[in-house]
């Protein structure tokens, strides 16, 4: 059965990779704008004059404006999962392609793992806007702070690591 499904499938190998495509792109390339323009400079802003309200104020409005913008790589980043498993099965693809193996341990070692903490600090349990709604500012401003941190760890990682794999798919390098 599995078989007969993958036949069915192949023809439409360009339009998988389409999705496969815009989904990276998407989940790729959403926040990193709000990030780098707005998100960072209104932390530092606010950290060099913590006791400006005008400016903490800012800071928590634009970090719950990025979670809600957040989403749009939230879903992408199943659909390319989804997309790039379909991809490989379809292909016939295995781990002997040298190239493919070091995009997959990539995205399984690093990007999963750093995924599914972004959820958690966006949306779920460090959703911010739920614990300023219940009025916890102590645990408003400790999300904040998680959700900081987290920006300082993962951005280098995300400007090293996404072009490689997308240099790794495109260029498929013998290694």
């Amino acid at each position: 059965m599995l078989e007969e499904i993958r036949q069915v499938l192949q023809p439409w190998y360009l339009q998988i990779k389409f999705i496969h495509l815009l989904a990276v792109m998407t989940w790729s390339f959403s926040t990193a704008v709000a990030y780098i323009w707005f998100i960072r400079s209104a932390w530092i802003s606010w950290k060099k004059h913590p006791d400006v309200a005008a400016l903490k104020k800012r800071r928590d409005w634009l970090m719950e404006q990025f979670d809600k913008g957040a989403s749009l790589e939230h879903i992408a980043f199943p659909v390319l999962l989804l997309s790039g498993g379909l991809l490989f099965w379809t292909t016939g693809w295995t781990l002997e392609s040298h190239w493919l193996a070091v995009k997959l341990l990539l995205v399984t070692g690093v990007f999963v793992p750093m995924e599914i903490v972004d959820y958690w600090l966006s949306h779920f349990g460090g959703s911010k806007r739920q614990w300023r709604e219940k009025g916890d500012h102590a645990r408003y401003e400790k999300l904040m702070q998680w959700h900081w941190a987290f920006f300082r760890i993962s951005t280098p990682l995300v400007a090293i690591f996404i072009p490689l794999i997308i240099y790794l798919a495109v260029v498929k390098p013998a290694l």
